[in-house]
Formats: structure tokens, C-alpha cells, sequence
């Protein structure tokens, strides 16, 4: 915590960060306002890392964006483990 009471920013990776004081404490880049959400939507809309690059004018580079696929990828596979552990969860069946 900082001298004046704020929270310090939390590093998620070499690019994204999240800081209680910008965008309500929502990932973003660091040294920008995009948040990661924003990123990733581009992504499941079909977007390429070239093109999000270009779309944010390279305030958000291909490595930024392998970084974001990294971290959702993480995010995903913990939340995954998590539901598999909750008794009583209905297990999906495979064909």
C-alpha cells in the first residue's frame, strides 16, 4: 500500500496490470487505459494479433496480446479445476 492509503497496481504479467486506480481496477495494459476484456473480445470476434495491433495503434503489441491469451488461458484452466471439485456438479457426457 502507498504512503497516501491507495493500493498499489497488480502486476498480472510483463504487460497487463491492474490498478485500483485506473478503470476501476480492471486489467489493462500498462501505461494505457485498453482494458484486457476489451482485447479479448476482439479475439473471440475473430480478430488476429496483427490486427488488434493495428486497431489500438500499437499501444497494444502481438506479444501484449500472447500475453492476454496466456493469462485468459490460466484464468480458465483454474476456474476449471475449481468447478470440478464442487460436489454434487453434474459431469457432462461424452459421446
Amino acid at each position: 500500500m502507498k504512503a497516501n492509503g491507495k493500493q498499489d497496481p497488480i502486476e498480472l504479467g510483463r504487460f497487463i496490470v491492474a490498478d485500483p486506480g485506473i478503470c476501476h481496477g480492471k486489467p489493462t495494459y500498462k501505461g494505457t487505459r485498453i482494458m484486457v476484456w476489451q482485447v479479448l473480445d476482439e479475439l473471440a470476434h475473430g480478430m488476429s494479433s496483427n490486427e488488434i495491433v493495428k486497431a489500438w495503434g500499437g499501444r497494444v503489441s502481438a506479444d501484449a496480446v500472447a500475453e492476454t491469451i496466456q493469462l485468459a488461458r490460466r484464468s480458465f484452466l483454474n476456474e476449471k479445476g475449481r468447478l470440478r471439485d464442487k460436489p454434487g456438479r453434474r459431469r457432462l457426457q461424452r459421446a
